[in-house]
Order: structure tokens, then C-alpha cells, then sequence
């Protein structure tokens, strides 16, 4: 079953809390807001050279063989 984001309680941290115009709220990523608000844990990682490689070889810019010629 999934989860329902509680979008009045983001809403409220994130425009009433933080003072957030609501085009920069809509404009963030939940990491963003969580780190605004000082609710993340510091154990994100980033992405490694490996992985972010494995993913442009899952999921390629442009179709097999197209080119860019700029």
C-alpha cells in the first residue's frame, strides 16, 4: 500500500516555518526541504562514479547510436 505524503504538514514547514515563497517550496526537492529545516540524519551519500556510470549505461541521453554534433 502506498504512502500519502502529508502535503499540509510540507506545506506548513515549508511556507509558514521557513517563510518559503510558494514557488521556491514547489521548486524544491524533499532532500532540500528536509535539510532547510535541519531534518536530515547527515547519513545521505552521494552518488559514486560507479553508480552514476551504471545509471547513464541503464538510461542513455539519447537513443542507441544517435550523436550529438555539437
Amino acid at each position: 500500500m502506498a504512502e500519502r505524503v502529508a502535503w499540509a504538514r510540507l506545506m506548513r514547514l515549508g511556507m509558514v516555518q521557513l517563510g518559503l515563497a510558494p514557488e521556491r517550496f514547489w521548486a524544491l526537492t524533499p532532500a532540500e526541504l528536509f535539510l532547510l529545516a535541519g531534518l536530515d540524519d547527515g547519513s545521505a551519500q552521494g552518488m559514486t562514479r560507479g553508480a552514476l556510470e551504471a545509471l547513464e549505461a541503464r538510461f542513455p541521453d539519447r537513443p542507441n547510436g544517435e550523436r550529438s554534433d555539437g
